[in-house]
């Protein structure tokens, strides 16, 4: 979804706070089994699906429901392959009626339409990995035997938990990927609620909404100001370009600490003392974003449980080009949009020449002062050309695309690719 888009979602992720905290009240209490727990999930996730997307919710309840019957009804080592190709399939077709509206219609879409999009672009996330795992064996699926002979009362059972995990509120529309066994074990935990800790952990991540909102505030004000993308002459684009991109990243972080806050507040938090070995962390460290002079750290570093969800479906199991393959794939999950298709293009160029201007560094530059200015340099190459790639995946018509190509800031992927041929071809001299 564009930054533009995030502020309907927002308001329906501040309205599911006090359900949030409601569930994790009640998750204290003896009284509330786990049955009711995955009932709660479920049926709060079918509430704000509705309010959210209206009519649209149905093509987000489909995918979910088809999910869980080919968890059901095929053998574990051939579930992957079919859920995978059936739920890109479906996410594909409703970015084609994205893209007929916008490209050919030339109308607006519907808010609906598009945070019903947000939402099935993250049960894909859910939907992939849950596949994974029981292709791996992590998560035991009911066997042949009992699949036939079970009724359907027993069938509706056993699969609550996977339509609870799909469809539960607080992951519905936004925040970091909760795998299914950290899910099924938040769940089935009657643990006790700590206020005192509930209280600054949602009140140090409210200061830190309120900081980048305020700061976001500030930039819009100096962005609007100035020249925009359109009117900006030479070098004042890079400017312009830097100051946008910053403008997108502050909406960003703020969405993803409210996400991230929401799952907190129904005792899905990341400060809550247990973890299944997975190592969750959040989507944004912001001071690694901002501080790193390293694009391939940055691309692991943003949207991180993304990040690593494609590493893991795409990058880990490719056998030729797997870093042109994760960064397709991502293109083809974001919806390829023009300006996405040629963004992620550049941002995969823009990776590669990393990895060899690092090599490069590490052999021929020891002195300090040096090492000094050429981390200065790089940390300056690697916002502009990560706010470059914003620039590009955020644009939505041909014409604003090319002029960004056209621009002057069209120097940073055009240093990477040239970058790319010279350094290749001493890579194995160095190895």
């Amino acid at each position: 979804m564009a930054w533009h888009q995030l502020h309907p979602l927002t308001l329906y992720q501040g309205a599911a706070f006090p359900f949030a905290l409601l569930f994790n009240y009640l998750c204290s209490m003896d009284s509330f089994s786990t049955h009711a727990r995955y009932l709660f999930l479920l049926t709060g996730g079918h509430l704000l699906a509705l309010a959210a997307m209206g009519p649209c919710a149905v093509l987000v309840f489909i995918p979910a429901l088809c999910a869980v019957v080919l968890i059901h009804s095929l053998d574990p080592k051939e579930v992957h392959r079919q859920t995978f190709c059936f739920q890109m399939s479906w996410q594909t077709l409703c970015h084609l009626g994205l893209h007929y509206t916008e490209y050919y219609l030339q109308e607006p879409p519907s808010p609906r339409f598009c945070i019903m999009l947000s939402a099935l672009m993250l049960l894909t996330q859910r939907v992939t990995s849950l596949s994974l795992d029981v292709c791996e064996g992590k998560v035991e699926a009911a066997s042949r035997s009992s699949r036939t002979q079970s009724s359907l009362s027993e069938h509706l059972r056993q699969s609550l938990p996977y339509f609870s995990y799909l469809l539960f509120f607080p992951a519905l529309l936004g925040g970091p990927l909760c795998s299914f066994k950290r899910f099924h074990a938040r769940v089935q935990r009657s643990r006790p609620m700590c206020p005192r800790q509930c209280f600054w952990t949602l009140a140090w991540r409210g200061l830190q909404i309120l900081g980048l909102e305020c700061l976001k505030t500030a930039l819009q004000g100096a962005v609007s100001a100035g020249a925009g993308v359109r009117d900006c002459q030479q070098l004042g684009c890079i400017y312009v370009m830097w100051s946008t991109a910053g403008l997108f990243k502050l909406t960003y972080y703020s969405h993803w600490a409210l996400d991230d806050s929401l799952l907190h507040a129904a005792g899905f938090g990341l400060e809550l003392g247990w973890s299944d070995g997975e190592d969750p962390v959040p989507d944004a460290d912001i001071w690694t974003l901002e501080t790193t002079h390293r694009i391939s750290l940055f691309t692991r570093q943003w949207n991180h449980s993304t990040a690593r969800w494609l590493r893991r479906l795409i990058f880990q199991r490719g056998r030729a080009w797997p870093l042109a393959q994760t960064f397709a794939f991502s293109a083809w999950w974001h919806g390829l949009h023009p300006g996405q298709v040629f963004g992620f293009f550049c941002w995969a160029v823009m990776v590669k020449a990393d990895y060899l201007i690092h090599t490069f560094a590490d052999l021929w530059i020891r002195s300090r002062p040096m090492r000094l200015l050429y981390r200065t340099l790089t940390w300056a190459h690697t916002q502009l050309a990560i706010a470059y790639v914003m620039l590009a995946v955020e644009v939505r018509s041909l014409s604003s695309l090319w002029l960004l190509c056209c621009s002057y800031n069209s120097v940073f992927p055009t240093v990477s690719c040239i970058l790319v041929l010279l350094l290749s071809g001493r890579k194995h001299k160095w190895n």
